[in-house]
């Protein structure tokens, strides 16, 4: 007996046997796999694909369906072969097939031959260099000088190679150049420099009307003030509004800077963030100011007219025997009220005065006393009335607040602040226009806005409906010398005014 026997059947292979089931399982499952690939879609290309439906076609024209089906599929058939030749056919042609056109715009032009001269492309120049005092049309060396950035007098003679002991020698000996060490962006400084690190001269405009001369000489500095006339221009303008207030402002051809100017006028009648419509119109008279025939920029309002809704607003500059400067209406009432009807430039209003109104973190329904005028933060708030400051600080959920009393019976509130004003304290007195801070989200608030009450004897009153108290009268000697003024500037508006109704006509 092989004493091995028991381990024998270790050295051989070893065989696994399926039983009947399991095979037939197995093999199942390798034919559905089979299948699945067979009838899985295969994405061919467009010819490809069309090739293929063509051949599917044929064959089955062939071999399969009956006499009047194969009549249907023929007709298709040939129809795809038609398409096939009409669209993709000439589509290939034309990729291949020189482009006519190309050969027959191969035409020689003789042009005439361009002289560069140093006039063809003029290059920029600055105002102040456009403009330079010279003593003599051979006076030569001038550079003109724009402050940068965060520059200052010390870095500018640096960067022209000129020593900080003249600069402060110069600081020392003149007040006018004394006051270039305030100066800003964009500022220009003209410098006389005949070799380098050598400064003769140096000027720069004190006002619109005053440009100061600073001369070098032996050691010896020198100091004039030129006078420069400035020439004040009366224009007009006027235009109906279709879209908005400065679209119909570029139609005029009048300013964005004059058209806040013309909101300002009207701010105490008219809501300029909810109040305009389409067909409202207006017409200004103005000054430009000028300076040797080039305007510098927009002057004064003079006279305006505004109707909004088919209400009419006039207002007329006139300065009174205390050299005070305001607008009036053809009575001669002051346009100016005892209060401005929104203290914040906003965007919209998020939230109207109501009896009723859910709160939007509190989620519970109370009466909304005032009207929240949404803004970006750091928007400046202005006292809409002058009066006394009785409250700074934080109350409740308003956060950071202030509130002023108006006389004896008027008080304003403003919630919601991101910070004061700088110097804003209880019992300041504050004028009307006054800021007094500036927009956030303090408080219970979900945005930047402001809460702006309005309290007469107590009593929460609607600022956006209210009537506010008109202004006080000219008298005496200035309502006569007024009227006297006003006739002229009248008559200019109406024709100004005709003129817009005749274009919109």
């Amino acid at each position: 007996m092989d004493m091995f026997a028991p381990f024998s059947r270790l050295r051989r292979p070893s065989v696994i046997y399926q039983t009947d089931w399991q095979h037939r399982r197995s093999a199942a499952r390798r034919q559905a796999v089979r299948h699945h690939f067979l009838q899985r879609p295969v994405r061919l290309k467009p010819l490809a694909r069309l090739r293929h439906t063509l051949l599917n076609a044929f064959e089955t024209l062939l071999f399969g369906h009956s006499s009047k089906r194969r009549l249907t599929l023929a007709g298709a058939t040939a129809g795809l072969v038609v398409l096939a030749g009409m669209v993709v056919v000439p589509v290939f042609a034309s990729v291949t097939r020189p482009d006519p056109v190309a050969t027959q715009l191969t035409v020689p032009l003789e042009l005439p031959p361009v002289e560069l001269t140093e006039t063809a492309i003029p290059a920029p120049v600055s105002a102040l260099e456009s403009d330079l005092y010279l003593a003599s049309d051979a006076e030569a060396g001038w550079q003109v000088v724009t402050v940068r950035r965060n520059e200052t007098l010390g870095n500018i003679f640096g960067r022209l190679g000129i020593s900080s002991t003249l600069m402060h020698r110069l600081l020392d000996e003149s007040d006018s150049v004394r006051a270039l060490t305030q100066i800003h962006p964009g500022d220009q400084i003209a410098f006389r420099i005949p070799q380098q690190g050598v400064l003769t001269a140096l000027q720069f405009d004190r006002s619109e009307s005053e440009r100061i001369l600073i001369e070098i000489d032996d050691g010896k500095v020198s100091e004039r003030v030129i006078e420069r006339q400035l020439e004040r221009r009366t224009q007009y303008g006027s235009a109906v509004i279709t879209s908005s207030l400065f679209g119909a402002g570029d139609a005029a051809g009048i300013s964005d800077q004059q058209l806040m100017r013309l909101a300002e006028v009207f701010n105490y009648d008219i809501d300029f963030a909810q109040d305009l419509r389409e067909g409202d119109r207006f017409a200004v008279v103005y000054e430009s100011i000028y300076r040797d025939g080039v305007k510098l920029r927009d002057g004064d309002i003079l006279a305006a007219v505004f109707v909004n809704q088919g209400k009419r607003f006039e207002a007329f500059r006139f300065a009174g025997s205390d050299g005070r400067s305001d607008f009036f209406s053809a009575d001669g009432r002051s346009l100016r009220k005892a209060f401005i009807r929104t203290p914040v430039e906003f965007t919209r209003i998020s939230s109207r005065f109501s009896s009723a109104r859910k709160h939007p973190i509190l989620g519970r329904v109370r009466a909304h006393k005032g009207v929240d005028y949404a803004a970006p933060t750091g928007t400046p708030i202005r006292a809409a009335g002058t009066g006394t400051v009785t409250f700074v600080g934080t109350k409740s959920g308003w956060g950071r607040t202030i509130e002023i009393q108006h006389g004896r019976d008027t008080s304003t509130l403003y919630g919601h602040m991101s910070r004061f004003a700088k110097g804003v304290t209880r019992g300041q007195k504050v004028q009307q226009g006054e800021v007094i801070g500036y927009v956030g989200m303090s408080g219970l608030a979900t945005g930047p806005h402001l809460h702006y009450e309005f309290r007469v004897k107590g009593v929460h009153r609607d600022p956006l409906s209210i009537d506010l108290p008109k202004g006080d009268p000219l008298t005496g000697a200035d309502l006569a010398a007024f009227k006297k003024a006003h006739g002229n500037y009248a008559l200019a508006l109406a024709v100004v005014e005709d003129q817009a109704l005749a274009v919109v006509r």
